[in-house]
């Protein structure tokens, strides 16, 4: 199989393979092109990609050229499909929620899309969890960031001047991210604290040294489905927890947000009111910047500093460790591709398998991800819904049958009238239904009669 390596957009650093893992591909019988100067940003030079077996070839477009699969770190740029084969295959962090026209555009170029994000986090697939292996040096380096705008130590230091106190580190979430935080922040001597709504969290935390945070109620208790993921809080709930964290980041140095959701915003975690409370010189790392930031004061890409809080957007952390977020990236493509590769060793993905099936966006022209065609199924549903709105307009035809109901009676009156002479009683009844109002002054006549009969009787 020809796999291809271009050079990733700026600014991302990372690369799709490392020369120790080309050398693994190459050995297996897999022709590798690189573009020039793709592992720069790395530290890896295009000799070393040579020596590690490796084509390098000076353009992108001469990189895909007879590629049947190229190898990416960030999605590429759309103008990249036009270079591609027919049929060859695209396997990358394509983050489709934020372009869901790159699906589309996959699949008119006839392009099989593979969004490593969306691999199955299944056991077998632990190796090719892309998500886990660059959150895992999220987590890491969320805390090294903090340390160097923190103006102060993290351990507790006993010197002959005196002693230091430790840092306080407050770690909101404890995922993949958060729970290498945790570590590292411990590692490094500060007093660790976080929480999570996770129940299955408190153990976690407790076993890496940290204190658990949670309004710990019933509903607490149940807040974890059967796979392991969070339920959906009560608002009371979130309220008694809002304060409860309210209270505590205002006695912590350093805050690390990690709630990110794919595809979607990230939720508003802290406050401006809560960032007033925090001890002058605190420092809040916003992990989840990329998708507006868990901290309602967070500016994407940008540290900035408010209410005396340096406040640090970093979009791309695990880019900031290029070097082993490109070795772990690598490792978790090679594990992907046998499940791409046919018994000839040409492109052939088996699509009977999960794994495959769960990574799949597009296939054969068309796009194979339920995420990505129902969105437009339902708009046509409510489109159709809005047909029998416009039967209401459809009154007049109503009043149509109104209008045609009187024709119809009236014939039938008359008939009935025909036939109402033949007997002596209906001739009898007709001067009663012809005016009942008529046969009332009569009675009002009697009524005057009644004054004659009474003067008779007189």
């Amino acid at each position: 199989m020809k796999l291809a390596v271009l050079k990733e957009k700026t600014p991302e650093a990372r690369v799709a393979l490392l020369p120790e893992v080309v050398k693994k591909l190459v050995a297996a019988g897999h022709q590798i092109t690189v573009e020039a100067g793709a592992g720069l940003g790395a530290s890896v030079s295009d000799t070393s990609f040579r020596e590690a077996g490796a084509k390098v070839a000076k353009t992108a477009k001469a990189t895909l050229t007879g590629a049947d699969v190229l190898l990416a770190v960030r999605r590429p740029a759309k103008t990249v499909l036009n270079h591609m084969r027919k049929g060859a295959g695209l396997i990358a962090l394509l983050d489709p929620f934020d372009d869901p026209a790159f699906v589309s555009a996959c699949a008119a170029k006839g392009v099989d899309a593979f969004a490593m994000e969306f691999v199955p986090r299944i056991t077998r697939a632990q190796s090719m969890d892309a998500l886990s292996s660059q959150s895992n040096l999220a987590g890491y380096r969320a805390v090294i960031e903090a340390a160097a705008l923190f103006g102060k130590a993290f351990p507790m230091m006993m010197t002959a001047a005196g002693t230091i106190a430790p840092a306080k580190v407050f770690v909101m979430g404890a995922g993949v991210a958060g729970l290498q935080a945790i570590a590292t922040a411990r590692r490094l001597g500060a007093i660790v604290s976080a929480t999570d709504v996770r129940p299955a969290a408190k153990e976690q935390v407790g076993s890496l040294g940290g204190k658990f945070i949670a309004v710990e109620d019933d509903e607490f208790k149940a807040a974890e489905t059967k796979g392991g993921y969070a339920k959906q809080m009560s608002a009371a709930y979130q309220k008694a927890q809002a304060e409860l964290v309210a209270t505590h980041i205002a006695k912590q140095d350093i805050v690390i947000t990690t709630a990110l959701i794919p595809g979607r915003a990230a939720p508003k975690l802290v406050s401006e009111a809560m960032v007033k409370t925090m001890p002058e010189g605190g420092v809040i790392i916003d992990m989840a910047a990329e998708r507006g930031g868990n901290c309602a004061l967070t500016k994407p890409g940008a540290v900035i500093v408010r209410h005396g809080v340096t406040i640090a957007g970093y979009t791309n952390l695990p880019s900031r460790l290029a070097v082993d977020s490109s070795a772990l990236y690598g490792r978790n493509l090679a594990a992907l591709l046998p499940l791409l590769t046919a018994e000839n060793g040409s492109y052939g993905p088996n699509w009977e398998d999960e794994i495959v099936q769960g990574a799949n966006l597009t296939k054969g022209g068309k796009i194979t991800n339920d995420a990505f065609i129902k969105k437009p199924a339902v708009k046509k549903v409510v489109a159709k819904k809005a047909g029998p709105k416009k039967a209401v307009m459809k009154k007049p035809v109503a009043k149509k049958a109104t209008a045609k109901k009187p024709v119809v009676k009236k014939p039938a009156t008359k008939k009935a009238t025909a036939k109402k002479p033949v007997t002596k009683s209906t001739a009898a009844q007709r001067p009663a239904t012809k005016s009942t109002v008529a046969k009332r002054p009569a009675a009002k006549k009697t009524v005057a009669k009644r004054p004659v009969s009474k003067k008779k009787g007189a």
